[in-house]
């Protein structure tokens, strides 16, 4: 991987399960469905797109022209491709990590795996989440028995309070997953 979570190449993956496009298709549907994780755009995409055909997790399908515009290549996603996405989307879902956009990216492309894939994810992050702040609770105690100022624990606080709301979320998410409230048809469209 050539950054270290390149939200842009895994939206491009997750894009091209649902059909093959040029960059310039894929930019406009970023655009459109409002993936305001990714930044940089268009060149972003554009470098994006280079890495994964280079690394072949995407391959040329066909090259368009229309009228008198450029040349579009037209990109499918290889089954190498399929399965990179699976294993960064499982990785960011199962680990908390500082940077929460990585977070909102595997969420939205969370449909690109298969039900169970994602709820046994989205459990083993509540998992590491509860651990995370049962060590915080601790934390804290142990700074409070020594007599510091709070004050000094603000940072921490506030962690635990986006823990803890993102914990109750994920419950949330997963107890619809398991009354089947949410759709997770074979064709999700991202």
């Amino acid at each position: 991987m050539a950054r270290r979570h390149d939200l842009v190449g895994l939206t491009v993956l997750a894009l091209l399960t649902v059909r093959a496009s040029h960059p310039y298709e894929l930019h406009r549907f970023i655009i459109d469905t409002h993936k305001d994780y990714i930044t940089g755009l268009p060149r972003s995409l554009y470098h994006a797109v280079e890495r994964l055909a280079r690394d072949e997790l995407i391959v040329p399908a066909k090259t368009d022209r229309e009228g008198r515009r450029p040349e579009r290549t037209v990109y499918e996603i290889t089954d190498e491709g399929r399965e990179e996405l699976a294993t960064r989307l499982r990785q960011l879902l199962e680990t908390p990590d500082p940077d929460r956009r990585a977070f909102v990216a595997a969420v939205s492309l969370i449909g690109c795996l298969p039900l169970p894939e994602a709820q046994r994810a989205l459990r083993g992050r509540a998992a590491t989440i509860e651990g995370l702040l049962t060590g915080m609770q601790a934390h804290v105690r142990a700074i409070a028995d020594s007599g510091l100022p709070a004050i000094l624990m603000l940072e921490v606080e506030f962690e635990q309070a986006l823990y803890t709301a993102e914990l109750d979320w994920i419950r949330k998410v997963l107890d619809r997953l398991g009354k089947g409230e949410l759709d997770w048809g074979s064709s999700v469209d991202l």
